[in-house]
């Protein structure tokens, strides 16, 4: 009877153990689907903002003018925007560590929702200024980067990361046409409530469809009794292997190129002699390359190439673009050399992400895709004082002999030197 006792006993462990095991695959495949769900939906978030961006970025300068603000005043109005934006970025992301992603969408989509109230109440220039104040926290693209971050595995993070630019093309080109449309039929401040009420409804998806555990628990416990505007804290990260040697690259690779494209509003008309309608088809032009690039060409690379190799290629294709501009002299030379500008841009910026994310706790993923978030504000705050002089005094080839320059000693400095690098290969 013992014997038989010990098998029915025996028998019933075995089915048990593979009752758990039935469980658990299931629980792991519902929290795959969970996970993809949650990252389509940053996806839409992301479109969804940075197509209300581009749209308030072509009214603003009419906005601006239609108070009587003059070319210097709307100077001081893009600095005031890109200095909140450089020391918004690296507190977003605390912010996004310790409070999660959810709280960081939510925080992004109400602060964008208040800077297009207070654009649509904007009767005079102080209320226009004003208006740039929320702009400190709204960071929806480094907010949805950090759902990746957190959900997608390290070796299918650059291929999630580059699918961000088709958001980025997507928003470029709804953005820039429907607040020409808007703008033209309706009046100026139709844009601002279209933002407005879009904003909201970002803030509701993330609240009712972002998942609140974007990572387990135990990952933020290093930073939850920390101080969200601890600076000591930020730059600790910079002593990370390899940390300051990536980031550095990712700030000067594009910079000469990031100040031809702050510029570029004037290049067009002067050096070009654009209208705005074909500047807007310019535009539409960015978009689509940028959505081809980061949607089919990054992906692809980042599943059979080592991410050194792929930080390499984009500085080596960067001097190309240099010596391209350099000897341009029509906006047909320029369309030929937006193929490479735009590849090794996407490529610098997802290949460093993703580089920086690795390198760092996945408790502080956040802050760090905040630091890199300040180089575009940083670019665009230096951008029309250092541009404009380069322009004024050397004319337009000046920006690209100064990339050529600057990439062939990036390059020789990553031929040369080996950078310490966390994953070095998408599977």
């Amino acid at each position: 009877v013992s014997t038989m006792d010990a098998k029915a006993s025996s028998g019933g462990e075995e089915e048990a153990s593979g009752m758990r095991s039935k469980t658990l695959g299931e629980s792991s495949r519902l929290g795959e689907i969970n996970r993809r769900q949650a990252i389509r939906i940053a996806y839409l978030i992301a479109a969804l903002d940075l197509s209300f961006l581009f749209m308030q970025f072509g009214v603003m300068p009419y906005l601006a003018k239609s108070l009587g603000l003059d070319s210097v005043g709307f100077g001081y109005l893009q600095t005031t925007f890109g200095v909140l934006q450089l020391v918004g970025g690296p507190i977003f992301g605390r912010f996004a560590d310790q409070f999660g992603t959810r709280a960081a969408l939510i925080l992004s989509s109400a602060s964008a929702s208040a800077f297009f109230l207070l654009m649509s109440i904007s009767t005079s220039i102080p209320l226009l200024f004003l208006s740039r104040l929320p702009t400190v926290f709204m960071h929806g693209l480094p907010a949805a980067q950090k759902v990746i971050t957190d959900l997608a595995t390290p070796s299918q993070r650059a291929d999630a990361l580059g699918k961000l630019g088709l958001c980025f093309g997507i928003g470029v080109i709804t953005g820039s046409a429907l607040g020409g449309v808007l703008s033209t039929k309706f009046g100026i401040f139709v844009p601002t409530y279209v933002g407005l009420v879009g904003n909201l409804i970002n803030t509701m998806i993330a609240m009712f469809w972002i998942p609140l555990p974007a990572k387990p628990k135990s990952d933020h416990r290093a930073t939850e009794h920390g101080n969200v505007f601890s600076i000591r804290e930020i730059l600790h990260l910079m002593k990370f292997p390899g940390v300051m040697e990536v980031f550095i690259i990712k700030v000067f690779a594009g910079l000469p190129i990031g100040l031809f494209l702050i510029m570029f509003s004037i290049i067009s008309m002067d050096f070009f002699g654009l209208e705005a309608v074909e500047s807007g088809y310019l535009m539409t032009y960015f978009g689509v390359l940028q959505m081809v690039v980061q949607g089919l060409v990054i992906g692809k690379l980042t599943n059979h190439c080592t991410e050194r190799t792929l930080l390499r290629l984009s500085v080596f294709v960067f001097a190309g673009v240099g010596l391209g501009m350099a000897l341009m002299r029509t906006v047909w030379h320029y369309c030929i050399v937006a193929v490479p500008l735009v590849f090794a841009f996407s490529m610098l910026a997802t290949i460093t992400d993703s580089i920086l994310t690795k390198a760092v706790p996945s408790s502080d993923t956040g802050t760090m895709l905040g630091i890199c978030a300040s180089v575009q504000p940083l670019t665009r705050t230096m951008g029309p004082t250092v541009g404009g002089v380069l322009y004024k005094q050397f004319g337009v080839s000046s920006f690209g002999y100064l990339q050529l320059i600057v990439s062939i000693g990036l390059f020789v400095y990553l031929i040369k030197r080996k950078i310490p690098l966390t994953e070095m290969k998408s599977q």
